[in-house]
């Protein structure tokens, strides 16, 4: 490729294809100074999946999907979420082995910005892709990969590997749960940069999935942080505050503490692979928006402006819970959501939260907005469950949210080239 020809993509908006050409022939510094870059290109940490990332990958805007962890899990938040849940309606295990088998080569080729599969120009057959993210690049996108509690019933002869972990969630004391927003055979988490690629992604997805299984439920989400704010700045959600401070870092040992199965877990076959918690949180925004800030801090037990624990200036600086005021009270109160997640500091779990927002309820004439809710944890009856039911006790954010969907999945292990999600499992 000559000078005038670089210069020339340089100057014009990349598009996906340029993207990948430029990374396939070192055209890393190009990309960093090309006047399309910023469509693609967030200065966050590196992928999850370090396994198999490259410098040109993270140039060209690519997230690896093969590695020993599914992606989307601790690859750093991207800006939307497109994420649904199937029932599988074939009862033969050979279909749903072909389903994942399928599924993992689509999702490979999407998280690197081409198409579904390759088409056959054929003008009396329907295209193979939907086509609506063709000229976009990559963006980051993820694509995750569990099975909820109802795989492992009969059907399959699979119950027998049901994981110990994936148990049914317990009714919390904050729940309304709709079956709309909940449940599901399957789920597929996709995240990326721009919601049109994320889309694509599912709807592809559920398209090969046509004759095995069947949509149940379908939810967007959104989160972006402050522009100025350093690069990885903790999003806000709709009740205006910082959402995840306390999220620990995915550092050294703690993705194996806190998210990944292990060997020695139940069951072996696991290992690598990590639960996820889905909750729809709706929010009372009308009522919220009518409370004063004190009272809104006192609930979150933060500061709205920075972020910080009450009586603290600095987002992450420690909790001091023992801390009175000059009247004796708690700085920060006991029923104060912080207080009660924080659980000592001996339970922890990793958020992936994204705001949504459905509109009105016509119902009620209110919006339709709140939190969707996702965490990963390597054990939820240790982790997540015995965080819930606390808050849902005494949590004085009680007051502004209900929870409305609900869904526990077990996130497979990742897969390697030439292998499928799931080929552990079957």
């Amino acid at each position: 490729m000559d000078t005038k020809r670089l210069e020339g993509i340089a100057n014009k908006k990349l598009t996906r294809r340029d993207a990948l050409k430029l990374a396939g022939v070192g055209g890393i510094g190009l990309l960093a100074g090309a006047g399309g870059v910023g469509a693609f290109m967030q200065p966050k940490s590196s992928s999850a999946n370090v396994d198999s990332s490259t410098d040109s990958d993270a140039a060209a805007g690519i997230v690896p999907f093969y590695g020993k962890h599914q992606s989307g899990i601790i690859t750093p938040m991207q800006d939307f979420i497109c994420m649904g849940a199937f029932d599988v309606t074939t009862t033969a295990l050979a279909d749903v082995r072909k389903l994942f088998q399928s599924w993992t080569a689509a999702a490979a080729r999407m998280t690197e910005g081409k198409d579904v599969d390759d088409e056959s120009d054929n003008p009396l057959m329907p295209p193979v892709d939907t086509g609506e993210s063709m000229g976009l690049a990559p963006m980051k996108m993820t694509v995750t990969f569990g099975a909820g509690p109802s795989f492992f019933d009969e059907r399959f002869g699979l119950a027998a590997k049901r994981p110990a972990p994936l148990v049914d969630l317990p009714r919390f004391n904050s729940d309304d749960i709709r079956k709309q927003w909940s449940g599901g055979d399957i789920v597929v988490q996709v995240c990326a940069n721009d919601p049109q690629v994320a889309f694509h992604a599912i709807r592809n997805l559920s398209r090969i999935a046509r004759g095995k299984a069947v949509l149940r439920w379908l939810q967007d989400g959104f989160q972006r942080t402050c522009a100025a704010d350093p690069a990885g700045a903790t999003p806000r959600n709709l009740m205006g505050f910082k959402d995840g401070s306390n999220n620990p870092k995915m550092t050294g040992q703690a993705p194996d503490e806190i998210v990944w199965a292990q060997a020695s877990d139940d069951p072996a076959w696991m290992a690598g692979g990590t639960y996820m918690i889905m909750r729809r949180i709706r929010m009372r925004i009308e009522v919220w928006d009518r409370s004063t800030l004190s009272d809104q801090e006192a609930t979150f037990g933060r500061h709205r402006q920075s972020g910080a624990p009450l009586g603290r200036s600095g987002e992450f600086d420690d909790l001091e819970l023992d801390r009175k005021d000059s009247s004796g009270n708690p700085v920060i109160p006991a029923d104060s959501h912080v207080a009660l997640a924080h659980m000592e500091g001996k339970v922890k779990i990793l958020r992936r939260g994204y705001s949504y927002s459905s509109g009105m309820d016509p119902k009620t004439g209110q919006l339709d907005a709140g939190l969707l809710f996702v965490c990963f944890n390597r054990d939820p009856r240790k982790q997540f469950i015995p965080m819930q039911q606390r808050l849902a006790a005494v949590d004085a954010l009680n007051e502004y949210i209900t929870h409305v969907g609900s869904g526990i999945f077990a996130c497979l292990p990742g897969a390697s080239e030439g292998g499928y999600i799931g080929d552990k499992l079957f």
